[in-house]
C-alpha cells in the first residue's frame, strides 16, 4: 500500500510550529524541543497509514514526543551539570510585553519533575481534558489531578520565592 505523502505533507504542514512549542515547554530545550518533533514525525510517517485513519492524530504525536522527551530524560549524561563559573544574573526589567517573567515562569517549569511538567503543559497549553491528558500519559484522572495540584503548588511557591508574585494574605 502506498503511502498517502500528500496527505501527511497537509496534515503537518500547519502544525509544525505548535508542536515546537509544545515540546519546548515538555522539554525547557529548544534543541532538544527540535529532537523531540523530529522523532515524532519520523513515527509519524512510518504509520501514516494507520494513524491519519485515527480520531485524533494530534495525541499519536504528542504522545510520541512525551515520550522522547521522557527517554532522553533517562539518559545519563542529562542528569549532570558542571559548570566552573556560575552565570551572570540577567537583567530583571521586564518590558511591556513582560518577557522576563515569560522567561522565569519557563525555567521554574524547567525545574518541575518531567511528569508534572508534562501534566501542566498538556492540559494548560495543549487545552486538554484530565481525562484526556490521563490517556496521553497512561495513568488514572486522579493521578492527573494531583500531578496537576502539586505542580502549580510548586510553581506558586517558586513564583513568590522569585518575587515574581505577591505573597498570598
Amino acid at each position: 500500500m502506498a503511502k498517502d505523502v500528500e496527505g501527511f505533507r497537509e496534515y503537518t504542514a500547519g502544525r509544525l510550529e505548535q508542536w515546537r512549542r509544545t515540546a519546548y515547554l515538555l522539554s525547557g530545550d529548544w534543541f532538544l524541543a527540535d529532537d523531540m518533533v523530529s522523532s515524532a514525525l519520523t513515527g509519524l510517517y512510518r504509520h501514516w497509514d494507520r494513524v491519519s485513519r485515527m480520531e485524533n492524530p494530534d495525541a499519536y504525536v504528542r504522545t510520541s514526543m512525551l515520550r522522547a522527551m521522557l527517554n532522553e530524560r533517562r539518559r545519563p549524561w542529562r542528569r549532570e551539570r558542571a559548570l566552573d563559573v556560575l552565570p551572570e544574573q540577567s537583567s530583571t526589567e521586564t518590558g511591556a510585553d513582560g518577557v522576563a517573567d515569560r522567561l522565569a515562569v519557563v525555567a521554574l517549569l524547567a525545574e518541575l519533575p518531567a511528569r508534572r511538567r508534562a501534566v501542566l503543559v498538556l492540559r494548560y497549553f495543549c487545552d486538554l481534558s484530565v481525562e484526556q491528558t490521563a490517556a496521553e500519559l497512561g495513568c488514572s484522572t486522579g493521578t492527573v489531578k494531583s500531578q496537576t495540584s502539586r505542580a502549580l503548588e510548586a510553581l506558586r511557591a517558586r513564583l513568590q520565592g522569585a518575587g515574581l508574585v505577591a505573597e498570598e494574605a
